[in-house]
């Protein structure tokens, strides 16, 4: 599959849901409700579980199940700012008790709504990011679709990062990009754009935005579950073996070295 085919299998109504891994990843899984400062914003599920003998907490964007009434009560994966705010106080929470923190991304951005304006969410954006950033626990992220712009990266900015084989991680949607550039969003230009934006799981390991790509098998999904609670396991392994410094120095140092240009091949490389 090319980029836009893959933007448009990530949309598709019946591809599994951060609930879905949820329940299929973590024992006794506890969800837990509301920012303590306005509401309960449902495009983001957070609570506590297990992953085999740790205990963590998860945070992901729900899209909802796929029918209009629960899509809209969860504004299709879009979080407003009590959503951001819910999930920067369970992290808070989970660096207290040093539980390691597992994000599931799955959205086109950040809910555009005046209220959400009002509300402040830029501000709710940016304050995840840098309280992500010095996060004194374990951070692992996986996009299972669609990780769009910030209200991706605000739960991104982790140690490492797993990405579907077909999903999607991008600073801008393809139709914002191909509005800007063309001012036409038809689905030819989308596709350019998807394509000059370099968005695919493929691009991100080169690029090394993400770590590692993992295989998409959604006809034996329990076993795609059971390989990704090992491989997460595995990352938390790894990563507590590392001082609180340590961790926050890997943590910097992962997004440092993104974007460096080399000005003789003119063009962008990860720097290793």
């Amino acid at each position: 599959m090319n980029a836009y085919e893959k933007l448009k299998a990530t949309r598709k109504s019946n591809r599994p849901t951060s609930n879905l891994y949820i329940q299929e990843i973590f024992d006794s899984p506890l969800e837990l409700h509301g920012d303590r400062k306005f509401g309960d914003d449902l495009a983001i599920v957070a609570g506590v579980g297990f992953l085999g003998k740790y205990p963590v907490t998860f945070i992901g964007t729900e899209k909802g199940k796929p029918d209009l009434q629960d899509r809209m009560a969860r504004n299709f994966g879009c979080p407003k700012p009590d959503g951001y705010r819910k999930a920067l106080r369970l992290m808070k929470q989970a660096e207290k008790f040093h539980r390691p923190v597992i994000c599931f991304v799955d959205t086109q951005g950040a809910f555009a709504g005046a209220d959400a304006e009002e509300r402040g969410q830029g501000q709710a954006i940016a304050e995840s990011i840098m309280e992500m950033m010095g996060l004194r626990t374990p951070v692992i992220s996986i996009v299972i679709g669609e990780g769009g712009s910030g209200g991706a990266l605000a739960l991104a900015s982790a140690n490492k990062v797993f990405i579907l084989e077909n999903a999607v991680y991008s600073v801008i949607s393809a139709e914002g990009c191909a509005s800007i550039l063309w001012k036409d969003a038809s689905p030819e230009n989308v596709a350019k754009a998807a394509d000059c934006l370099h968005i695919t799981a493929q691009d991100m390991k080169k690029l090394g935005v993400a770590e590692t790509v993992i295989a998409e098998d959604f006809d034996n999904f329990s076993n795609m579950c059971a390989n990704m609670k090992n491989k997460l396991i595995e990352a938390i392994e790894e990563l507590s073996e590392l001082s609180e410094e340590d961790l926050l120095e890997q943590r910097y140092r992962r997004f440092r070295k993104f974007g460096v240009f080399d000005e003789e091949k003119k063009g962008f490389f990860h720097k290793k």
